[in-house]
């Protein structure tokens, strides 16, 4: 597991936890920047993924 990958998928958590607690808290803005955060995590955990896989093809 990579770097991208490994803080890819802690941004996730992080976004996803922000995004729960933003609804429980009826904070829309709260909501919307967790859900923010988890996307770009899971983006960058997904270019890490891609970058694995290159370099296990060559």
């Amino acid at each position: 597991m990579n770097k991208d990958q490994v803080k890819g998928r802690i941004e996730e958590a992080k976004g996803k936890v922000k995004e729960v607690t933003g609804k429980v808290l009826d904070d829309k803005g709260m909501e919307v920047e967790g859900n923010v955060q988890k996307n770009v995590g899971k983006g960058r955990a997904g270019f890490g993924d891609l970058k694995d896989d290159l370099k296990k093809n060559k």
